[in-house]
């Protein structure tokens, strides 16, 4: 019993250590390593980082309650870690930005790149490069909500599980929301269709006539390129709960897990806003939509017929 009453005696102990003195430290170490990373934030990219927090946070509709998780606190690591891939990695190369009207409105890009990167960098873009800065509210993949850890971190740093329901809401509080039409059909394409755009679904239209919110087309250049995917396996996707599995060689390089530095070109097109009934027949509806691809498309030609390298 001795033996016993002695095992009990310094469990107590530990857990008063724990609870006195353990945890103590831990926080303030949480503490310290927040203000190592706030300044680290603020020396890689200036004081203009804090100003434009500061705006969106006076702007932004939904802080601090917003019912989708969101945490601006959160989300300003996310946002420097966006601006070394916009700034220093891809080197990304911003137009029209300031075509983007105040208010609400819908963000209509084409999708690739096997991870949304793509997205990451329009959100860094529509942060650092656009006056006022705005946060961007990127639909996401129901499935993606399976992931461990991903649907949480996903929430905290605004993204959104892509239904009609959110995205309305989000129009509502006159926020930026970024649709990727071609959803994981665009985003696992093969190399050999880069550029193509997939079909794109007709959701986004009936949101944009009912909430009558202004589109603006945005191409990306570049994201096609940053993974290599030489084909998809449905039986792989099937297996991890996916929509697709791109089977991309890059990955099993070692350093190959990061994606080719190239030069990213974004242009962001003229508003078009559109008017009818959101109940219309589809027929009706991919009129509307087919001028969205139509714009994309232009805006994709123009950024490929400037560019002389991939890699600059």
């Amino acid at each position: 019993m001795k033996p016993a009453r002695a095992l009990l005696r310094l469990r107590a102990k530990a857990n008063r250590f724990v609870t006195r003195e353990a945890l103590p430290a831990v926080r303030r170490g949480v503490d310290l390593a927040k203000d190592v990373a706030d300044g680290a934030a603020t020396a890689l990219l200036g004081q203009d980082f804090e100003a434009r927090l500061h705006r969106v946070e006076q702007a932004f509709p939904l802080v601090p309650a917003d019912p989708f998780g969101f945490e601006l606190a959160t989300a300003k690591y996310a946002i420097a870690a966006a601006a070394f891939f916009h700034r220093a990695y891809f080197r990304t190369e911003v137009f029209g930005i300031e075509r983007v009207p105040e208010g609400r409105v819908l963000l209509v890009a084409n999708h690739s790149g096997q991870i949304p990167l793509d997205g990451f960098v329009i959100g860094a873009a529509m942060f650092f490069d656009a006056s006022p800065p705005r946060v961007v509210r990127s639909m996401v993949e129901k499935w993606t909500q399976t992931l461990p850890f991903v649907g949480t971190f996903f929430q905290r740093v605004g993204q959104v599980v892509g239904v009609p329901e959110n995205a309305r809401r989000l129009l509502e509080h006159e926020e930026a929301v970024l649709v990727f039409p071609e959803g994981a059909r665009g985003i696992s394409k093969p190399f050999r269709e880069r550029y193509r755009l997939k079909d794109f679904g007709l959701g986004f239209m009936r949101l944009a006539l009912e909430t009558r919110t202004p589109i603006v087309p945005i191409g990306v250049v570049g994201a096609e390129e940053q993974y290599v995917n030489v084909g998809n396996s449905a039986t792989l996707a099937r297996v991890f709960g996916m929509p697709d599995f791109p089977i991309v060689p890059q990955w099993f390089v070692p350093g190959g897990q990061l994606p080719l530095p190239i030069k990213y070109r974004i242009h962001f097109g003229e508003p078009l806003r559109f008017e009818g009934d959101p109940d219309d027949e589809d027929a009706a509806i991919e009129e509307r939509v087919a001028v969205v691809r139509s714009a994309i498309e232009g805006l994709l030609a123009c950024g490929l017929s400037e560019r002389t390298s991939i890699f600059r």
